[in-house]
């Protein structure tokens, strides 16, 4: 099976013991990508892979990602090419400025901009490439293969992938939200039974244990608790947010290796 070919970073996720290991595997899919994009060796020279992102483009999130990376004439190069295919297309645009309707004095007194996007095919234009981005679509279908690894894995009842799901630390809510969906597709009833009954009790209790480090940190701000041990609350402010929403607040910027 194609999946194969992704057990191994899967596994490698599963023996991390990060709060959540597709989180993990996202961090590392985006960071892979800005190599391929920016680095050294960057596969961005090779005129397919320009064309590709000269299409798509990139994000703002990931802009600035590429610009903490570091790596200023690999930027350059990407955004020459870009702004040129940006160029032509907007040319083609203004010159067949088309208002398709009238926005009302009260949505702009009220500056909805929901009321104005499909106000003129320019804006329609900007929006769609707003929308669009080279790295976030490397990541997500990097990322849906991951999931199918997931349950390729699991429904094979590899014994090592399923005694590092049931002795985890779970899953952010994200995550396990994307997995709950995804289990239709690729376990029968019971089987999806079954795995509930591990991730839903392993979520609670790890929300639990994250809670409590959380709550221990509140304490060390108080004068009377200052000589007591950290335990693990140090980092609880960024494991809590991964919890609860993914990702990885206190990482500082991924540069050029």
């Amino acid at each position: 099976m194609k999946e194969q070919l992704y057990t191994i970073p899967l596994m490698d996720a599963f023996k991390a013991e990060d709060e959540c290991p597709f989180c993990y595997i996202e961090r590392n899919v985006e960071q892979d990508a800005l190599d391929f994009v920016l680095g050294p060796q960057a596969s961005y020279m090779q005129d397919h892979v320009r064309e590709e992102t000269d299409k798509a483009g990139f994000c703002r999130k990931h802009y600035k990602k590429m610009f903490e990376y570091g790596e200023t004439l690999a930027n350059a190069l990407v955004l020459e090419t870009r702004m040129k295919f940006l160029l032509k297309e907007m040319r083609k645009e203004i010159k067949n400025y088309s208002a398709t309707s009238k926005v009302g004095l009260k949505d702009k007194l009220r500056k909805d901009v929901s009321s104005t996007v499909d106000s003129n095919n320019v804006s329609r234009w900007i929006h769609e490439k707003e929308d669009s981005c080279y790295i976030c679509n490397h990541v997500k279908r990097n990322y849906e293969r991951y999931i199918a690894t997931f349950f390729f894995l699991y429904k094979k009842n590899d014994k090592e992938f399923v005694d590092l799901v049931k002795n985890g630390k779970g899953m952010c809510m994200h995550h396990l939200a994307d997995v709950l969906d995804a289990a239709p597709l690729y376990l029968n009833e019971k089987e999806q039974k079954e795995l509930r009954e591990i991730l839903l009790p392993q979520m609670e209790a790890n929300m639990e244990r994250v809670l409590e480090d959380i709550e221990w940190l509140e304490k060390k701000f108080d004068y009377r608790y200052k000589d007591a041990e950290w335990k693990n609350s140090r980092d609880a402010v960024q494991r809590a947010m991964q919890k609860i929403c993914g990702g990885y607040p206190a990482d500082p910027p991924y540069k050029q290796r």
